[in-house]
């Protein structure tokens, strides 16, 4: 099982921060270590936590902070932790500054929650990328940096997928597959998990088989019972 994501979020105006809280509750994997509004709590917070969460949701408008000073400072003295700007400043300069500054995400306000969802369930892939392998494939490396969406748009669009299996279905069941334990998962808790009928969540489990994202193993259950479970490709 994956290990929960700790997000600090420092937004000063209390309504927009407590809908960023909602958000972040919302997304399985992700728990909210703490609110602040300013950039001196943010910087107390971090500098005496005794373990310092791995991402952290800015804003570029902090009342005692002047432009990105608040970003530099965090980029800087804790480079260790992601962030992601949520702001509502839209200007091509302040954008192209965070980027260099190695931001993972740059989402304008006000942000709706899928766009919100699957900027924090691409960051849980990543994670889960870079923790669970020594080295990557150039195809890993390029779902990372994203020039895999790319080359799916133009040469592998969902149309090319086998009958029976769509996109959407698809990502879901490969994101339960990836927060699985070292036991795998079955066809049945699969399908639980994502809505849709145990032998519809075969079909889609089968057919990562079939293209090595996954691979079937045989376990047996507590009557003895063989059950057929599936776990995260491995080379």
């Amino acid at each position: 099982m994956l290990k929960s994501i700790d997000v600090l979020i420092v937004e000063d105006d209390f309504r927009i921060a407590d809908i960023n809280r909602q958000f972040v509750s919302r997304v399985e994997g992700f728990v909210v270590a703490d609110v602040v509004k300013t950039g001196k709590e943010a910087l107390h917070f971090l500098r005496n936590a005794s373990s310092l969460p791995e991402l952290i949701l800015l804003d570029v408008y902090i009342p005692d902070v002047e432009g990105l000073n608040l970003f530099w400072t965090l980029r800087n003295e804790f480079n260790e932790i992601d962030v992601i700007m949520i702001t509502a400043a839209r200007e091509a300069e302040t954008i192209a500054e965070t980027l260099r500054g190695g931001i993972f995400d740059y989402i304008v306000k006000p942000a709706d929650f899928y766009r919100f969802e699957q900027t924090l369930l691409r960051y849980r892939e990543q994670k889960h990328l870079l923790t669970s392998k020594t080295e990557l494939m150039q195809e890993e490396i390029d779902r990372l940096t994203g020039l895999q969406l790319a080359f799916s748009t133009k040469k592998e669009p969902e149309e090319r997928l086998p009958k029976g299996i769509d996109q959407i279905t698809l990502e879901k069941v490969k994101r339960i597959l990836l927060e699985s334990d070292e036991y795998g998962i079955t066809a049945l808790d699969a399908g639980s998990k994502v809505g849709v009928s145990r032998s519809t969540a075969r079909r889609y489990l089968e057919y990562l088989v079939s293209i090595k994202e996954a691979d079937a193993q045989l376990k047996y259950g507590d009557i003895g019972r063989p059950e057929r479970k599936y776990v995260p490709w491995t080379e």
